[in-house]
């Protein structure tokens, strides 16, 4: 069946209990200690894979930890502007997409990379990064390359059939939602099926429903895509 693109993006905080692992348990239980420690970590830690394995879920549910905590993060992604410094109040910086960075942002990493590692004052900070490839094959200036392979990696697998089944039912959860195995079965045959944009078409489908005071089923979604 021909599948309809939506143009939507991540539109809910995401945490690490509603990361749902399937094959990356491993990833998930270092994030768990990295963020529950006094302060992040001092070693650097990176994930990659393709588009929709959980790299952007895992960052944004880090800062989320961290957030909780009372702890600021420095935040850098491919969209980002450049030009801010690194600020000495964080306690780690994060790194997104940085296969995608333009040299001024290679050069802005770089330098939150150093002064993360070797701040003017206080302990280390935590480094957190992702990518969609390993790092001795991202086109980065050396020095950020390097420095991105050089303590914890982890290859993230894209969620198979159950592990996205799991996902939506998860998230549905959250929200005080219940999916019924047709309307999954609709929803991943029609719809993107990586896992940001899974999440935030169950944002458009929890507001239709609640707008239209319906249940979520195949003709309400039918009817929220006809009145788009």
């Amino acid at each position: 069946m021909q599948q309809i693109a939506l143009d939507i993006g991540l539109a809910v905080p995401q945490t690490l209990d509603r990361f749902v692992p399937g094959a990356n348990a491993g990833a998930l239980e270092h994030l768990q200690r990295w963020v529950g420690g006094a302060r992040p970590p001092s070693v650097p830690t990176y994930l990659w894979g393709e588009a929709g394995s959980g790299k952007s879920h895992l960052l944004q549910a880090a800062a989320e930890a961290l957030s909780q905590r009372g702890l600021r993060v420095g935040r850098l992604d491919a969209a980002s502007v450049t030009g801010q410094t690194f600020d000495e109040g964080w306690a780690a910086v994060l790194m997104d997409d940085v296969h995608l960075y333009t040299a001024a942002q290679q050069e802005q990493a770089f330098n939150w990379f150093v002064n993360a590692l070797t701040p003017a004052s206080g302990p280390p900070r935590g480094v957190l990064a992702a990518g969609r490839l390993p790092p001795a094959d991202l086109r980065l200036r050396e020095d950020l390359r390097s420095r991105l392979g050089w303590g914890e990696v982890y290859a993230l697998q894209p969620p198979d059939e159950s592990v996205r089944r799991a996902v939506l039912r998860a998230q549905a959860h959250a929200r005080g939602l219940v999916l019924r195995d047709d309307v999954i079965d609709y929803v991943l045959a029609r719809f993107p099926r990586d896992l940001g944009s899974l999440a935030a078409l169950l944002d458009q489908l929890d507001d239709h429903a609640l707008r239209t005071r319906r249940a979520i089923t195949i003709p309400l979604i039918k009817d929220m895509l006809e009145n788009a």
